[in-house]
């Protein structure tokens, strides 16, 4: 396969999850300002949907403050910014116009009926309820994923598009993960899953528990993750039991586990002979996953292992741009 097919399908499933995670963001960030809670918090909470994405000096060059409004208008229709659900959606699309010959048609019809259709479902201004655009989006785009898996032979291109779909997702998690916990508990708090879960245990303002436990729910359902929660589970939820299941559970499709043990999969079916490097920090992260614990996380400090994980996967994604695809100093 040619180096320029590789790189679009990939960067073609990476848009489309992205547009699908940014999308969750915005629908669990909406929710929850809906709640009572202090103004101040309330801005900071959107303001920690640019740290995600490292995009406060992008947005600060165009708004002047971090109000809902802009947030909203900025992570969903910004030209300018490089991760806004629009942006996404339309470089998903190019790529898959230029490989329109080597993908089935439904996949390209699925892909271009989005972007036709977006303008009927974006929100007339910035101050209107984004909910149904967001379900819309993230319709799309399961859709997407559906008729690939349901079309596609399963051979390299295929392979292609679920490497970049399990790498942008793991860096999601990773960075949901690290901004959401930190929204209410500082890291010098976090000495262990002991103390931490004493901490809130011990809490004895009502509302400020029912609105850590909201808290906790919508980092859970902005990864689909609270009925698998449940059934994990079946007790209070936990900061510590929160980080084993996003961090550790091989069952749980957005988990870092799962993302990293299915990209070394992957990385093996595309073995060639350059391939070794990719096969070793794959395999060298996996193996760290396997045999760490959530103490061990905790004693390294969470913010120190998320960090990290961010690190390595970004490393993983250069290293396979640079092995498979149109290298990312001349793309």
């Amino acid at each position: 396969m040619l180096s320029r097919t590789a790189d679009c399908l990939y960067w073609m499933a990476r848009y489309t999850e992205r547009a699908e995670n940014t999308a969750r963001l915005l629908d669990v960030a909406y929710q929850t300002s809906l709640m009572p809670q202090p103004t101040e918090f309330r801005e900071q909470s959107w303001k920690k949907l640019l740290n995600l994405s490292l995009l406060e000096q992008v947005f600060e060059k165009k708004y002047t403050s971090y109000a809902r409004a802009n947030i909203l208008e900025f992570m969903i229709n910004d030209a300018d910014n490089p991760s806004s659900i629009v942006t996404c959606l339309n470089s998903a699309r190019l790529n898959a116009r230029i490989i329109r010959g080597k993908i089935p048609s439904e996949v390209w019809e699925t892909q271009n009926l989005t972007w036709m259709n977006l303008d009927k479902f974006l929100p007339d201004h910035p101050n209107q309820d984004p909910s149904a655009f967001l379900e819309w989006v993230k319709y799309r785009c399961h859709l997407f994923r559906g008729v690939v898996f349901g079309t596609m032979l399963t051979n390299e291109a295929l392979h292609f598009m679920e490497i970049g779909t399990y790498l942008e997702r793991a860096d999601n998690t990773a960075r949901i993960l690290k901004a959401k916990y930190y929204s209410h508990h500082k890291p010098t708090a976090i000495l262990n899953s002991q103390q931490q879960s004493q901490k809130i245990g011990t809490n004895s303002d009502t509302s400020n528990e029912v609105f850590d436990f909201y808290h906790w729910v919508s980092l859970l359902r902005s990864v689909s993750a609270f009925e698998i929660f449940r059934q994990a589970y079946s007790d209070q939820i936990t900061p510590e039991r929160i980080v084993d299941l996003l961090v550790f559970n091989p069952q749980l499709p957005r988990s870092l586990t799962k993302c990293v043990n299915s990209m070394l999969s992957l990385v093996n079916l595309l073995k060639n002979p350059k391939s070794k490097e990719m096969e070793r920090l794959v395999g060298k992260l996996k193996s760290e996953l396997d045999y760490s614990s959530i103490e061990d996380i905790y004693n390294q400090g969470l913010d120190e292992f998320i960090q990290e994980f961010l690190e390595r996967i970004n490393h993983i994604a250069d290293e396979f741009s640079n092995h498979y695809l149109i290298p990312l100093a001349v793309s």
